[in-house]
């Protein structure tokens, strides 16, 4: 089965940069879009940025010009470059992976959260 591990979360201070980085192991055969997802407490999951396989990348309104997604195909990999925090980024951070594991079965994968707060 496949699977996502995400790492980077923490405390910053406003004005300060965090990165996220997940990455897709087990089994599989191809990733289409990534992204990361944010919830904050009393708040609904709401999509923070995606990429696309070919590197097409769409971000929240909330967020452009702050923070940047990147991916490593050959690597599985996906990262979210977060500067200039705001308190009203502390969230639980979640990635997201769509794609096909070696039985090309189509899957959707979310990663365990990683905490990010930002103190004013």
């Amino acid at each position: 089965q496949a699977q996502l591990e995400e790492s980077g979360g923490g405390l910053v201070q406003a004005g300060g940069s965090l990165r996220l980085s997940c990455v897709a192991s087990g089994s599989i055969f191809s990733i289409n879009g990534m992204g990361w997802y944010r919830q904050a407490p009393g708040k609904e999951r709401e999509l923070v940025a995606s990429i696309a396989g070919r590197g097409t990348t769409n971000y929240a309104d909330s967020v452009k010009g702050r923070f940047t997604i990147s991916r490593d195909n050959a690597k599985n990999t996906v990262t979210l470059q977060m500067n200039s925090l705001k308190p009203e980024d502390t969230a639980v951070y979640y990635c997201l992976a769509d794609g096909f594991d070696r039985s090309i079965r189509s899957f959707r994968l979310w990663g365990q959260g990683t905490l990010v707060t930002v103190s004013s």
